[in-house]
């Protein structure tokens, strides 16, 4: 069987292009395809060719990618797949839009539907100067909005991340998705059963990550919090909290595996699509708090893994901060969980039980 691996652009390192870089590690003699590639940027290809599209030759386009947007739909159309028995597209965005012959199958895993488009407002208000291009980047984008949710119909099956990108894939383009929650490399998680009295937040510190709510309830509770990771809100951020909250700014990977495995708890307060640092959190044995909603719906067990919390407030998650201290948690069973459901391994038998029954279709 001859197999094309599709992604949007390889110009960045995100959830994304780590599920991608598996794809690749799974099918090593697939033919890997995308519309922009900087190898010092993005995940590890090896040695294998990554075939570009007519962007690559645009002076600066791989810097300033997000530019490039009204090309990417053409860029794709014009990508010859055609003799390609199984094409199987990463996508946020635009590679689900390539192009197959009639006796192929297109699996598409779609990370989410086209955010910008769809959810413009959410997804452009971290860009301050969208105000001012406003009216135009609605004209160009209404026009995108028919042509993605043209090109939507052409892939053959949907994979999501999670049940509500699902909803959303079937909502916005009117086709069903399987879930298959995405994973973790379950062996770069340390379990420890002994915890050491402080909180976790790991996150960037970016608006929606609603860390503005975890820093105004441990300024109540006075309980020993850490915020790794670093953004625009840190400096505001660090300006409200009280003595009991440390900002560690970047951390190792081993700082942040030890940080998982001793932490009393992890805190999440976003609504995440599907989000790793639950699954993560719970690789080490280590219990979460989250908002429930989104992702976590799909990977925590209130009362077994996590709890979750109603409303984004801090008030909210106090309430759930207090629960969580009386319950007595079983650190085995909640690594065991994690394992069993969201490492690679697993990943992979429910992908390629989905792939043979597409292909004999």
């Amino acid at each position: 069987m001859k197999i094309a691996l599709v992604h949007d652009y390889l110009t960045q390192k995100g959830g994304a292009e780590r599920v991608f870089e598996l794809l690749c590690k799974r099918y090593p003699q697939a033919d890997v395809f995308t519309s922009l590639y900087d190898p010092e940027k993005t995940i590890d290809i090896g040695e294998r060719i990554v075939n570009t599209t007519f962007l690559q030759n645009i002076p600066g386009a791989a810097k300033y990618f997000r530019l490039m947007a009204p090309l990417y739909f053409p860029a794709f159309r014009a990508l010859d797949l055609q003799d390609y028995d199984l094409i199987i597209s990463s996508s946020t965005s635009f590679a689900k839009a390539v192009r197959k012959n009639q006796k192929s199958r297109h699996i598409c895993f779609c990370h989410n539907i086209t955010r910008f488009l769809w959810d413009t407002e959410t997804y452009l208000r971290e860009y301050g100067d969208y105000r001012y291009f406003a009216p135009l980047i609605d004209q160009v984008f209404e026009m995108m909005r028919k042509v993605d949710l043209a090109y939507a119909q052409e892939p053959d099956l949907y994979i999501a991340n999670s049940s509500i990108v699902a909803r959303r894939i079937k909502s916005t383009y009117g086709k069903e998705a399987i879930v298959i929650n995405y994973p973790i490399d379950t062996s770069k998680f340390v379990f420890s059963d002994t915890k050491e009295e402080f909180y976790l937040a790991s996150a960037r510190m970016i608006s929606y990550k609603r860390l503005d709510i975890i820093v105004e309830a441990f300024n109540w509770l006075g309980w020993r919090l850490l915020i790794s990771g670093n953004g625009p809100e840190r400096e505001r951020l660090k300006s409200k909290a009280l003595s009991n909250i440390e900002f560690l700014g970047h951390v190792t990977d081993i700082q942040r595996t030890q940080l998982f495995s001793k932490a009393k708890s992890v805190i999440v307060a976003a609504l995440e699509d599907y989000g790793l640092v639950p699954v993560e959190a719970n690789a080490s044995g280590t219990p979460v708090i989250a908002f429930g909603a989104g992702g976590v719906l799909d990977t925590q067990i209130p009362g077994k893994t996590g709890v979750f919390f109603q409303k984004q407030t801090p008030e909210s998650l106090n309430r759930a901060l207090l629960e969580a201290r009386e319950i007595y948690w079983d650190y085995n069973n909640i690594r065991n969980h994690a394992v069993a459901n969201f490492s690679e391994e697993a990943f992979f038998n429910k992908v390629e039980q989905v792939i043979e029954q597409a292909c004999t279709v």
